[in-house]
């Protein structure tokens, strides 16, 4: 299993209209197959500069790569992410 997180910081004004839609277009990354427990997650910790983050799993590499490599996600990270995300971590786990 390989649980995939991105913490971000979008380059939109913090409650805005331009906010959401940017989080709620994130949602089609959910429908690419392998994608499992797909999460949009809001951060709390006032030490972390990112405001928000992703969180998805696969079952093992072929899952993984078969998103990486999708066409869904390869047009939101063209269309939305680069244009839209001022700065990110991303980071892959597999559990121990």
């Amino acid at each position: 299993m390989i649980r995939h997180t991105v913490a971000f910081r979008l380059r939109h004004a913090p409650g805005s209209a331009k906010e959401a839609a940017f989080l709620e277009a994130a949602s089609c990354l959910s429908d690419i197959p392998g994608v499992q427990h797909f999460e949009r997650l809001r951060q709390v910790n006032v030490n972390n500069e990112f405001a928000f983050g992703f969180s998805m799993e696969f079952a093992g590499r072929d899952a993984y790569d078969g998103y990486n490599n999708h066409p869904v996600h390869t047009a939101f990270v063209a269309e939305r992410w680069v244009p839209e995300v001022e700065a990110a971590q991303e980071t892959d786990y597999q559990p121990l």
